[in-house]
């Protein structure tokens, strides 16, 4: 498994950009995930900018794992879905001077019924962002566990794109009953980027709950085996988005993930 990277995301941290980078480096973590707002959202960052903020993370030792795309509503919401679009289109060019080259989105939750309404609505959605993917050289990952992995590749397997993948979480999979193993050997090799986050399920006196990285419900050998298994290579992203001690729930997230993986190159 040495050919997997251990990531980190930034926005997990809760802390300002600089001094997070600098926690990200003291782990020894060799990537981080962040979001295109603020600060960092592509109409923000100039191209003196982008430059700065490329010499940032090399200054800190880390690679720029992909960048999340937050949306306030899915790309099957009718309103104002053209302005999304158009968004979701600059931080894909921002992925692309960054260096990912990778863009995650939740589109919302993929309908199973040909006579959704929300289906030719996200399906065009999608099939325009997959074209300007393919010429821009940027891929869109669908962040998924609203839905199973088999529904995911069956319904990417309706474009005819290269640029539309899958982005995994194991844990939001099995929050909403889903296999995480099977999902990944349904995705194959549409998986271009995974999360490492772990959940304690529901039970009969409580509700399903994110938890530190080996204290929850995963079986990380079996789930980093059937990522080898798929021939993923790429970047296990750590995501802790709650809990009184991020940090220290983050550091222990990265060295429970280095006894798999082995030490970051």
């Amino acid at each position: 498994m040495d050919r997997l990277k251990i990531g980190v995301r930034l926005e997990s941290f809760g802390l300002p950009l600089r001094r997070a980078l600098q926690e990200v480096e003291r782990l020894g973590a060799a990537g981080v995930q962040v979001d295109a707002m603020g600060d960092l959202s592509p109409k923000a960052l100039s191209q003196t900018g982008r430059r700065e903020f490329r010499n940032l993370l090399r200054a800190h030792n880390v690679e720029l794992t992909a960048l999340g795309c937050p949306l306030r509503h899915g790309l099957d919401i009718p309103e104002n879905q053209e302005g999304r679009i158009d968004f979701i289109r600059q931080v894909m060019t921002l992925g692309f001077d960054l260096g990912p080259r990778l863009v995650i989105i939740q589109p919302g939750r993929i309908p199973t019924s040909e006579d959704d309404p929300r289906l030719p609505l996200l399906q065009e959605a999608l099939l325009t962002l997959g074209h300007y993917g393919d010429k821009t050289g940027c891929i869109l990952a669908v962040d998924m566990g609203l839905e199973s992995g088999e529904t995911l590749s069956e319904f990417l397997n309706r474009f005819d794109t290269g640029s539309l993948a899958a982005n995994l979480d194991p844990a939001n999979l099995l929050m909403h009953d889903f296999d995480p193993y099977a999902s990944a050997r349904a995705l194959n090799r549409r998986i271009v980027h995974t999360y490492a986050k772990d959940v304690r399920s529901a039970g009969p006196s409580r509700t399903a709950q994110e938890v530190p990285i080996g204290h929850g419900d995963i079986d990380w050998m079996l789930y980093l085996g059937v990522l080898e298994e798929v021939e993923y290579r790429g970047w296990v992203t750590v995501v802790r988005e709650s809990g009184d001690n991020r940090l220290a729930d983050i550091a222990a997230g990265v060295t429970f993930l280095r006894r798999f993986i082995g030490p970051q190159q």
